[in-house]
Parts: C-alpha cells; structure tokens; sequence
C-alpha cells in the first residue's frame, strides 16, 4: 500500500526508480541532479535492490554503458543535466534508431555560458529532436509517477523507444515535498516482468545498430516517427490504467479554469502551481483567465491542444528557453505552427520567462495574464518578448 511521506524530490525520484527493479544504471552526477546518482548508488550498495550501478566518467560513457545493457535485455535507467545533456546528445538519436527502452530523468537546468546552474529548459529543448519520448512533470509526485509510467511506456512492444521525464532543476529536485510512494507490491502489478523483443547474446547472434545507406536511411527515419506518433495511444493507456490504480490523473495538456475563458496562459513544469494561484487572482478580479499546461511534450498533443484552445481569444504561452534569432520560444513556435490552419484560433503571445533560475512568482503571471489580454484588441507587434528584463 502507498505510503505517504515528506522527501526530497531528487531522493523520491531515486526510490521510484529502485522500485522498477532496474537491472542497470549508469549515472554520471552533475548539479542539479546529484542527488538522484547518489541516492541510488547507496540503494545499489547497501544491496535493496539486485542491480548494478556504473561509475563512468562522463555522461557520454554513462548513456553508452545503459544502452549496451539495453541491448542485451536489461531494465537500464540514467539521470543528467544542461551540459551534461548535451554531452549525451551523440548518443541519444542511436538510441532510439536502435529501438531501447532507456529511461532518463533530466534535471533541467540552465546551459552555459554565462555558468549557471539554476532551472531553465534550454537543456531538454535542444534534444526534442532525438526520438525520444518526452514528459513533464510538475511536482514531486508526478516526476515519482510519471519515472514509473516511463518504463512501462518505453518497453511496451508498440513503442521500444527511450523515455525521458522532466523535472525542473532545484525547483523541485532540491524541495521536500508530500510524496504517494507506491509500494513493492503495487508497482510489480502495473510494471509487470520487461520482455524484450531482441537482446544480443552470443548464442543467438543478431546485428544491431548497423549501417545505412542512403537506400535505406529515409525509411529507418520513417519508421522512428511512425514509432514515436504511434506511442501516445501506449502513453494515454497507461496514464488511464495509472488512474484507475492510484487515482491520480494525467493528460497530455492538463486544463485549469479554462471554461469560457477569454485568456489562457500555458505552462510547462514546475511552474504550472504558482500559475494556478495567478489564474485564481483573476478570476476574483473579474477577469476569465484559464491555465492549460503542457505535459507531453513529445510525441506533441495536436489534437488535445486544438481541442483545449477552442474558444480562447488570446493564449499566452511562458517558455523556459530562446530560439536565438528563430521564432523566439520553442514551445510557442510549435502551438503556433500546430493552430496555423485551424479555421479559428486565438491570438498567441509568448513571453520568455524564467532563464536561469529568475524567480517567475503569482504577481508575474497576474501581469502577463493581463497584459496577454490586451492582444485581444491589439496584436502584439513582437512575435517574442522576454519578460521582466531589467532597464526596459
């Protein structure tokens, strides 16, 4: 039976993972997610769990030592952060071409230069691209459910992609938080026994990872899109499943007072709570402002994010990340890209918020929310605006 306690959400995300029965980890420590590393280094250690951990000396080695391990059938987890991230980038395409259930919880944080080691989403917003499965969470809770849900959706047989789940650096690695940890018990019932589909042996010799002409490499790239397009109806069975089990809902653009709103603000991560009490603020000030917050981030929710828009007059959409000298946020730039041929769809702002760990509070959303709403009469003449710059 779930037990609920008071933890440090980095610790959390440790003992949910111990929970999965990983085989093998590989984690290479890096702020803000050292915690992680440590925690389920000592767990390894002191022997609650028959897995082996892997001290590498880099990311690189660590994403490597968990994909050879996948490659032979076993359970594999890894952990990082902002540069450490993006020294994994080399391999974390192969991996997914490779079709291997990885599981990785990314402390997203800041990327260098200047060095900063704060939150922003500058780190994950650069591996969209990578093949991977990708979720947000917005709490300690969810980044312990959504690690457990990881596994279950990356090993299922219509999906065999890597998976990594979000959570915001120091904003919630570093915080104690009220935590449902699920038992032993309930998570071998939802997680049930990993059956890979190929494993490399040396009795039963298959080739992995192999090379592509240009006769081929077009639809092997197909193939991984149909893959991950295909994997939100595995995703939206288990968070359907992960309900009727823990009674804890998720949805890939999860909505706040959005009934007839005229003004909508959308968040990713951490943030969505202090949104909410900011959408509360404006209610009471008469204003019908809504929150939608963005959960799934890939594969993209295009049907529920047109559904959930529908009838909004201005979105405001706050990312954690700049496309320097492109559309301006990243997050933005795909809702509009995604709204572009509906017949009808609301006036988008995007503010560029929260860089490097600048504190983003309820009097900030308030402002934006408000300020958002005046586009209803007068389109902004930026497509981007980064908010709160001191001078200006």
């Amino acid at each position: 039976m779930s037990r609920r306690v008071g933890m440090e959400v980095a610790i959390a995300a440790a003992e949910a993972v111990a929970l999965c029965n990983i085989d093998v980890a590989a984690v290479y420590p890096i702020t803000p997610n050292t915690h992680v590393a440590e925690h389920l280094a000592e767990i390894v250690a002191e022997g609650r769990i028959d897995s082996e951990f892997i001290t590498v000396e880099s990311e690189h080695s660590a994403l490597s030592a968990v994909l050879g391990a996948a490659g032979t059938g076993a359970r594999t987890f890894t952990a990082t952060s902002s540069q450490g991230l993006l020294y994994m980038q080399e391999v974390m395409p192969i991996a997914s071409a490779m079709r291997l259930p990885v599981v990785m919880v990314i402390a997203n944080r800041a990327l260098s230069g200047p060095l900063n080691i704060w939150n922003d989403h500058s780190d994950i917003m650069l591996q969209r691209d990578m093949g991977w499965v990708s979720l947000f969470a917005e709490n300690g809770q969810e980044v312990v459910d959504m690690l457990i849900q990881a596994f279950k959706i990356a090993e299922h047989r219509e999906v065999m992609l890597p998976v990594n789940v979000n959570m915001d650096g120091f904003q919630l690695t570093h915080m104690v938080e009220p935590i449902e940890l699920p038992d032993q018990a309930e998570v071998d019932r939802f997680l049930l026994e990993y059956k890979p589909y190929a494993t490399l042996h040396p009795d039963r010799p298959i080739t992995m990872g192999a090379f592509a002409m240009p006769e081929i490499f077009t639809e092997v790239m197909k193939a991984k899109d149909v893959a991950i397009v295909n994997a939100k109806k595995t995703i939206l069975e288990v968070w359907k499943e992960w309900e009727s089990l823990f009674g804890r809902k998720y949805e890939p653009v999860a909505a706040y007072k959005t009934e007839g709103a005229e003004v909508v603000l959308l968040t990713m991560g951490s943030m969505g709570e202090t949104a909410e009490v900011a959408i509360d603020e404006l209610r009471r000030e008469g204003i019908s402002a809504g929150l939608l917050k963005l959960k799934l981030w890939r594969p993209f929710p295009f049907k529920e994010l047109k559904k959930a828009v529908k009838g909004v007059k201005v979105l405001a959409v706050t990312d954690r990340a700049v496309s320097y000298g492109g559309p301006g946020g990243p997050v933005c730039a795909e809702i509009r890209s995604a709204l572009y041929d509906e017949p009808e769809r609301p006036v988008i702002v995007d503010y560029i918020i929260g860089l490097g760990g600048r504190d983003v509070s309820v009097e900030d959303f308030i402002t934006m929310g408000k300020r958002a709403l005046e586009a209803k009469i007068k389109k902004p003449r930026e497509a981007y605006k980064f908010y709160g710059v001191r001078g200006e």
